[in-house]
């Protein structure tokens, strides 16, 4: 009888413990689910709809042309001593000295030899100077036909060059043909640059962008858009800092902005940066950028 009783109270003491670690485990447990499911929302980054500049561009290649140019052809025998020319010279001064009179520099301008010819009747050496006017350079261009409705006279133009990257040098169309060439199917244009510091050089290959149809539009960060299938989405974010996916119509594209047809008004929130973050209906703490 003792011994059945001890064994009682043995398996009585086993299956306490066992509810006893059962019990903390599970006490424990919910403590620290309570906890850790209070976490912070993520901190994203956020910015504002604004309105920006849109345009369409015609993109073409041309040639850059100085403002004004003259060539002068100078005998050796007719200096009075080595040429040396200056780098830039200003209208009335003297360009090179000669035997047979001075050389005068008709306009202000950019001094420079072109090469050197050998006359064929005559055993002398010619030098050929140039004197180049790179104040305003021109270039001639090519625009499609099926552009010429929306090509005018004042549009602007942003020009680039190999030798100056990530450099936007700005002007606009100085000219525009009144007839389309039956050969080439295009338009003549010519395009005009300030170029006060005179770092385009006559002849230099120039990448031109004509602008038109130019408009503001709402616009957002290209970061900031997801695109599921043939539909764009944005995530909006409302006064309680909550993201709200929204489904949004786009425009253009430019170098890192998205034109934004419909779907947003100026002023809203949106996400800008770090969409995989974001849940939908989840609430974020917003950084501004």
């Amino acid at each position: 009888m003792k011994r059945s009783t001890k064994i009682i109270s043995i398996i009585l003491v086993f299956f306490l413990i066992i509810a006893i670690v059962v019990v903390g485990r599970t006490m424990i447990g919910n403590h620290f689910k309570k906890k850790f499911s209070k976490r912070p929302p993520p901190g994203i980054i956020v910015t504002e709809v604004v309105k920006k500049e849109f345009s369409e561009k015609i993109e073409t290649f041309g040639t850059a042309i100085s403002k004004k140019t003259k060539t002068f052809k100078i005998k050796k025998d007719d200096l009075f001593e080595d040429l040396k020319l200056k780098d830039f010279v200003k209208k009335g001064e003297i360009l090179i000295k000669l035997k047979s009179g001075d050389i005068i520099a008709p306009f202000s301008g950019v001094l420079g030899y072109t090469g050197l010819t050998e006359d064929i009747l005559v055993s002398n050496n010619i030098v050929i100077i140039t004197l180049d006017d790179n104040s305003v350079i021109y270039s001639d261009i090519k625009i499609p036909e099926n552009y010429s409705a929306s090509i005018k006279k004042g549009l602007p133009v942003e020009v680039k060059l190999t030798s100056y990257k990530n450099r936007i040098f700005n002007g606009e169309v100085d000219f525009v043909s009144s007839r389309i060439n039956a050969d080439t199917r295009s338009l003549l244009s010519r395009i005009k640059v300030e170029n006060e510091d005179l770092e385009l050089i006559s002849g230099s290959l120039l990448e031109v962008g004509v602008k038109f149809d130019l408009r503001n539009s709402l616009s957002v960060p290209d970061t900031s858009v997801m695109i599921e299938g043939d539909k764009s989405y944005v995530y909006k974010i409302d006064e309680e800092n909550i993201a709200n996916k929204t489904e949004i119509k786009t425009g253009i594209r430019t170098d890192k902005s998205i034109e934004i047809i419909s779907g947003l008004t100026e002023g809203d929130i949106i996400v800008a940066e770090g969409l995989k973050k974001v849940r939908p209906l989840g609430k974020i703490k917003p950084i501004n950028k």
